[in-house]
């Protein structure tokens, strides 16, 4: 059975009027129309309504009803992952102008202590995807699963979902057994990743949760993963990685954890890169998933470049959606329409060049 088959028909958009809080965002939409064909009825028609989705999200996770049981078993209940489907994702993207969203898969991964069982999860992750993407064409990516820690394993996956399943790129976990990913134990896969000048989507493990027991499991990932994501940004620069592998195009979660706000505290590693930390930090891409708020904004949009800020949105996790983020950059950002143009979606076309189509 396909998955169109078994979930329903591809949504559409249902355009709505916008608040006068919120006529920046048509405003932004209609000046867009001029290049994207998308905005066309809604120039036309000098409203700010969105006749069609735009956007790209960079931060859109599935799951497969194996990996939930397995996850379930471990103590880690992500409910808007439970009930997830094809559809469900694509009604909060219309809402939010969403046109295509990149699939991946959260904390914890795949790996649950057998190499064998990882693999199998994985290509069924990746395999499951790929048919997604098929059964709703245009509205699907895919950043493939890898069964991580098994850097072997990890390779073979690489492979076929580069080469077969055509994925947009890979995602892995900010550390893998206390390993983070600037490791000596994950140079060979840093190096094929270079080599296919792969874009690597990471998403934080929470490494504290097993060990951290007074908080539950929610609030542990509430702090725990911009913790676990500076921490594997550091090993990345700390071992130079970033220099001997300099074509691998990183996105980082959540505005890059807590690294836009500490840049002081990291001249440490400089020593590792001969061009600097800012230059390195400056080189990666970041999402804004849980990064929109009036706080954190400010000294992200310092540090990073408009044109390495990804639009994504946590979606089915942490109340994320499209229609949240955008108003939360509109709000708080201070960005121009052709900045808020190139995050919501130019930023991404340039490194998914397969989506342009």
């Amino acid at each position: 059975m396909s998955v169109q088959k078994h979930y329903g028909q591809t949504g559409r958009l249902n355009p709505g009027p916008f608040s006068r809080r919120d006529l920046l965002y048509g405003m932004a939409a209609m000046s867009a129309a001029a290049v994207l064909p998308e905005f066309g009825s809604a120039a036309q028609s000098g409203s700010a309504v969105i006749a069609r989705p735009f956007r790209i999200d960079t931060h859109h996770h599935f799951s497969v009803p194996k990996l939930i049981a397995e996850s379930t078993a471990k103590g880690i209940t992500q409910t808007g992952l439970q009930d997830w489907t094809p559809q469900k994702s694509i009604d909060s993207m219309d809402k939010g102008g969403v046109a295509t969203s990149i699939l991946s898969i959260s904390d914890p991964g795949v790996w649950f202590g057998d190499n064998a069982a990882a693999r199998g999860l994985a290509r069924e992750c990746n395999e499951y995807a790929a048919k997604v993407i098929k059964d709703y064409p245009g509205r699907f990516g895919l950043f493939a699963t890898l069964p991580l820690p098994d850097v072997e394993g990890a390779l073979l996956e690489i492979e076929y979902a580069f080469d077969t399943l055509k994925a947009d790129g890979a995602c892995v976990l900010s550390s893998y057994g206390g390993k983070y990913l600037g490791n000596p134990a994950f140079a060979p896969l840093m190096e094929e990743l270079n080599r296919r000048k792969a874009v690597v989507f990471c998403h934080p493990f929470c490494a504290a949760c097993g060990t951290q027991t007074v908080l539950s499991d929610g609030q542990n990932r509430g702090v725990e993963f911009v913790f676990d994501t500076t921490r594997t940004i550091v090993s990345l620069l700390s071992t130079g990685t970033v220099t001997r592998c300099p074509d691998i195009r990183f996105i980082w979660s959540h505005g890059g954890g807590t690294v836009p706000y500490i840049t002081s505290r990291l001249n440490g590693v400089a020593q590792q890169l001969p061009k600097g930390v800012i230059y390195e930090l400056q080189k990666f891409y970041y999402d804004t998933a849980q990064a929109f708020n009036p706080y954190t904004m400010p000294s992200f949009k310092k540090l990073v470049p408009t044109s390495h800020i990804l639009f994504g949105t946590d979606f089915p996790l942490g109340g994320g959606s499209g229609a949240a983020v955008s108003k939360g950059l509109i709000d708080n950002g201070g960005f121009s329409d052709a900045e808020l143009r190139a995050i919501d979606r130019d930023n991404a076309l340039e490194l998914l060049p397969r989506l342009k189509g």
